[in-house]
């Protein structure tokens, strides 16, 4: 979110993270890291649906026209995967720069290599990030994206980005986040572990991967 980016860049100005300054919100000089969870902002006036069951969602409220649309679309037939337990099977991540190639990285495989090639972005550019997913066995409400940002161990910032309501479907999602704006200047140029979620209302982590983002004076 912009607020997210703003307090990336409050963090790298103030000198929090590149110095070893501690956390004003963490008396051990660093930002508890809980888990997925701990990101999550609450989204003002939202309130996570009760669960049902396709058949339920299929047969409610039969009689309203546009309600039927809706679900026509959201409960489209799809064949999934039954030797597959999983609701949400996320494949991949994008960083998208306007007039560049999207950097994309492959999330089904080894999530351990992702680390080994930082992700290189040039100082104050604007980006976003693309998920995409597949949804499988039933409707999975509230996804969001969320992640922290790291450096040196201490978390200087998170994000998280409500993305929506998903059913099954047999072709792909994809999801955008608003554009972010990375910092810029001496301090900011360094390389940061970024620890990224996709959970849902139930606070269900359905993949954790950490990445390196590199902020560099140029491409």
């Amino acid at each position: 979110t912009a607020s997210g980016s703003n307090r990336f860049r409050r963090a790298i100005v103030t000198g929090f993270g590149a110095t070893g300054n501690t956390s004003p919100s963490s008396p051990h000089g660093r930002m508890a890291d809980a888990g997925p969870e701990d990101l999550v902002d609450e989204t003002p006036g939202y309130k996570a649906p009760a669960k049902v069951d396709i058949d339920t969602l299929k047969n409610l409220d039969a009689e309203d026209e546009a309600l039927n649309r809706w679900k026509a679309q959201l409960l489209a037939p799809a064949s999934g995967n039954s030797d597959d337990p999983r609701k949400v099977i996320v494949t991949s991540m994008a960083l998208v720069v306007a007039g560049r190639d999207d950097i994309v990285l492959d999330l089904q495989g080894d999530l351990s290599q992702l680390k080994a090639n930082p992700i290189q972005v040039k100082e104050k550019s604007e980006y976003r990030i693309r998920i995409s997913f597949r949804i499988q066995h039933e409707v999975v409400s509230g996804l969001r994206y969320v992640h922290g940002v790291y450096r040196k161990g201490i978390r200087v910032a998170k994000d998280n980005h409500m993305l929506g309501s998903y059913g099954p479907k047999d072709e792909e999602y994809s999801a955008m986040t608003p554009v972010e704006e990375a910092p810029g200047g001496m301090m900011a140029r360094a390389t940061y572990t970024v620890k990224s979620s996709f959970i849902d209302d139930d606070k269900e982590s359905h993949l954790s991967w950490e990445w390196h983002l590199k902020i560099a004076k140029d491409w």
